[in-house]
């Protein structure tokens, strides 16, 4: 395949700073690969002189690979790697670290869960919450922000402060250092001592970095110090694909780049070759609509045949069949599963697609773990309810539920392995009050015995007031109730189907056995991919599907604020631009009898005289490579 001519400007150029915005489907990869041999061929740069890097092990193994098969030779001695690999190369030789110094991840784990025990916050989601604090902690590292001045967005203050803190004494007893570590260290020894600079200085006088718009504060800072005085700097990346913000990415390092750099060269790579034209226009038309980025004009090698398919449907389940349907047409029109893609904002929104997925027996694979739902904590609450409500009498099940709502009922009184409530009201004789409240769950339950599992769980929403509960603890982890709103609502609509607790039980247990099972057989195993948008960056498929875009979905319900909108726009963008010929963006009217709006992102895409179409039953209306079908309920 010929070179583009911004492809070969960027290939081609020589010393100094230098900006490559290089837009979905671009060839980066390609221009990063063939500038190297340039600098080696044609420059007669010393190999050994190149440093190459990237965000991944992974993407630097397959750079180097691309690399020697681009000049026919085996080794090199250009390096390729991540910045922690560089960095600690730099530590190692300073301060003799080895690789038993590294915190590996299993024991950071081990390490968050001991500080938690004995930090001791009122956390129910304890694995999501310590992936949450754990990123706070890198971003309070990476941007060297004050402890005391941190505000964070997931626990009280004193509680986020004692976990940091716990954290890095067990780090220090430990001898570890973990990877945020290695940058802080790398940082402040280059700062200062002059003269080990000066050798990398030497040492690396032409970097080259990919997927620069994922960089954070220190380790550009550090970049800067190393290419320094030459400034040999060739940075390729896409603003409009910055979607880590939450790890710590600072996408407005690359917009600021320019005034770091006055001299610095810009070049555009405007051709997709991944993509038809429909497809380039319209992700086009809708990152536009962030104000804080660069402007540029994308183009398709490919010529026009591409389709962009929006559709409303009543409701999940109907998307969900009418998706497996179409998948089944594309298979019988020749299309390889493998070339399919169905694209969510987070892991727990394929749950309903997988089950229907499952049951036809179509090839898929999840590209990310999808949580059981009722392995949620919440789901174990109301489950334990309903176990009590039926007979159980176990001394756990009453310690769990017991203070959900709050019913000031003391651990001490629970004295037996089996729980009588008659001797629980007599431990309480002398308080009429928690009296009045024993018995008032003794009636609760009663009533939820007699109740088919939906009718309970209403039951134990509205009149128990199990979500008052929730609310007071969504404010202590500074969420929004609806998130976890969520979960009971799924929860309630999946025992809809059944009559009484037993069957559903049932249900569960086939249910949680054939998830486990998928689990290991699914992970990377071909046929459909099933994935959340931020997974599927760097991919491409021939039909890709962006499911449930709906408000409060995608955008996310926790953005707040125009940068978060405009991560999610560029996540979307992301998503939108891994189909290679057919987009299908659908979306529901309703989400556990809810009214949801479709996503402003949608409208971003097509137009709004489209999206009125879709939903207002103009019937199937079809325009310039693309197609909009009123979904009615079968």
């Amino acid at each position: 395949m010929p070179f583009h001519k911004s492809q070969l400007e960027a290939i081609r150029f020589g010393e100094g700073p230098a900006l490559i915005l290089a837009g979905p489907g671009s060839g980066k990869t390609t221009v990063i690969t063939h500038r190297v041999r340039t600098l080696i061929a044609e420059r007669g740069v010393d190999p050994s002189r190149i440093l190459v890097i990237t965000f991944t092990k992974a993407a630097a193994d397959e750079m180097k690979e691309r690399f020697l098969r681009l000049i026919g030779e085996d080794t090199t001695t250009v390096s390729f790697g991540t910045f922690h690999a560089v960095f600690f190369k730099i530590l190692k030789i300073a301060y003799h670290y080895n690789g038993s110094h590294i915190l590996r991840p299993e024991k950071k784990q081990e390490l968050m869960r001991q500080v938690l025990a004995e930090v001791r916050p009122q956390v129910e989601d304890e694995a999501e919450f310590l992936s949450e604090i754990s990123n706070e902690i890198s971003r309070v590292k990476g941007d060297r922000i004050d402890l005391e001045h941190y505000y964070s967005n997931h626990c009280p203050e004193d509680v986020f402060q004692a976990i940091y803190r716990g954290y890095e004494r067990k780090l220090r007893e430990a001898g570890l250092i973990d990877f945020d570590d290695m940058l802080r260290l790398c940082d402040e020894l280059l700062r200062a001592r002059p003269d080990i600079l000066a050798v990398w200085q030497k040492k690396y006088q032409y970097i080259l970095i990919d997927e620069f718009q994922d960089i954070n504060r220190i380790q550009y800072e550090v970049i800067r110090m190393l290419a320094a005085p030459e400034n040999n700097l060739f940075i390729v990346g896409d603003d409009d694909q910055s979607i880590y913000r939450f790890r710590g990415a600072k996408p407005e390092i690359m917009l600021g780049f320019p005034k770091d750099y006055p001299a610095a060269k810009r070049i555009l790579l405007s051709v997709n070759y991944r993509s038809r034209p429909e497809i380039v226009q319209a992700a086009s038309q809708l990152v536009m609509h962030n104000e804080t980025r660069f402007l540029k004009q994308l183009s398709a090698a490919a010529s026009p045949g591409g389709k962009l398919i929006g559709k409303a449907f009543c409701n999940p389940a109907e998307e969900g069949r009418s998706v497996v349907k179409e998948l089944q047409d594309y298979h019988r029109q020749g299309i390889p599963y493998e070339e399919m893609a169905l694209l969510f904002r987070t892991n727990q929104n394929p749950r309903g697609i997988v089950e229907q997925l499952l049951r036809m027996n179509l090839p898929f694979s999840m590209r990310d773990v999808v949580p059981n739902l009722y392995e949620h904590w919440i789901s174990g609450d109301i489950l334990t309810y309903l176990l009590i409500a039926h007979g159980s009498r176990r001394r756990g099940d009453f310690l769990r539920i017991i203070n959900r709502p709050k019913r000031y009922v003391h651990r001490a009184a629970f004295q037996e392995p089996e729980v009588d409530m008659q001797q629980l009201k007599k431990y309480y004789q002398s308080k009429d009050w928690m009296i009045d409240k024993l018995e008032r769950l003794e009636y609760d339950l009663s009533a939820i015995g007699k109740m088919t599992p939906f009718a309970a769980i209403t039951y134990l929403r509205k009149s128990v007031g199990y979500e008052d509960y929730l609310k007071e603890y969504a404010e202590y982890r500074r969420m929004q109730p609806e998130e976890i709103f969520d979960v009971l609502d799924e929860l309630q609509e999946a025992s809809r189907p059944f009559r009484n607790l037993q069957e559903w039980m049932g249900h569960i247990r086939d249910y949680t056995r054939e998830l486990k099972e998928q689990k290991t057989e699914r992970k990377n195993s071909g046929g459909i991919a099933v994935s959340t948008m931020h997974s599927a960056k760097g991919l491409e498929y021939q039909v890709v599907y962006i499911l449930d875009a709906n408000e409060g979905i995608t955008p996310y319900k926790k953005t707040a604020g125009k940068a978060d909108l405009e991560e999610e726009r560029r996540l979307f963008y992301v998503a939108a631009t891994r189909a290679k010929q057919y987009l299908h963006v659908y979306w529901t009217k309703e989400h556990y009898h809810k009214e949801l709006p479709a996503s402003r992102f949608v409208t971003e895409l097509f137009g709004s005289k489209a999206v009125r179409l879709a939903e207002g039953g103009g019937g199937n209306r079809s325009g310039a490579g693309s197609g909009f079908e009123e979904s009615r309920k079968l």
